[in-house]
């Protein structure tokens, strides 16, 4: 099985073999499976990630929310933790933390109930997840347990197989362009 580091490397350049309009054009597909999803359409509350350096694009599903009178936030690197600011306006955010857009200001929320959408480098059909090595999603996981999780990503992201830490906390969905994976557990 390849190491983590070789598996970021792997999908960090296919990243960048797709063009802007090919990424824009897969997020939205994957945009349309999420919000047909029962554990989207039922959360009153999103947590999501604002996409940085060719992810899945995650403003059309920021919009979506809105549209559908959701609450949305996004979280912000502080320390070793994330902490999610309510986002209302995509003016808010600036780059942060690597440069990934992060709220510069705005409502902390620490929601008990609200659907997680996660980002990562790459997955496996057991929903096992590889994210950027800082163990951010994880620790906040832990300590909200009870969130509903689901992760987007390119069908060039899924793998046969990928390591696992006994730390890593698995996303419960993971949606493709292509398929939508349940965790089975």
């Amino acid at each position: 099985m390849e190491s983590k580091k070789d598996i970021r490397k792997k999908i960090f350049a296919e990243r960048k073999l797709h063009t802007d309009e090919q990424i824009e054009a897969m997020s939205r597909t994957i945009t349309d499976k999420v919000t047909a999803l029962p554990a989207f359409k039922n959360a009153d509350r999103i947590l999501v990630y604002a996409d940085y350096n060719h992810e899945v694009v995650t403003e059309y599903l920021i919009k979506e929310a809105w549209k559908a009178g959701k609450e949305v936030a996004v979280p912000k690197v502080v320390g070793k933790d994330m902490v999610f600011y309510k986002l209302t306006d995509f003016a808010r955010l600036e780059p942060g933390y690597f440069g990934i857009p992060e709220p510069v200001s705005g409502e902390i929320v620490n929601w008990s109930k609200a659907l997680m959408i996660m980002p990562g480098v790459a997955f496996d059909r057991a929903n096992h997840r590889v994210g950027y090595g800082g163990g951010f999603y994880d620790r906040y996981l832990e300590k909200h347990p009870q969130l509903e999780r689901v992760a987007i990503a390119f069908s060039f992201q899924m793998l046969p197989e990928v390591p696992t830490e006994p730390t890593d906390i698995c996303p419960q969905i993971i949606v493709t362009e292509e398929e939508i994976c349940y965790l089975t557990d």
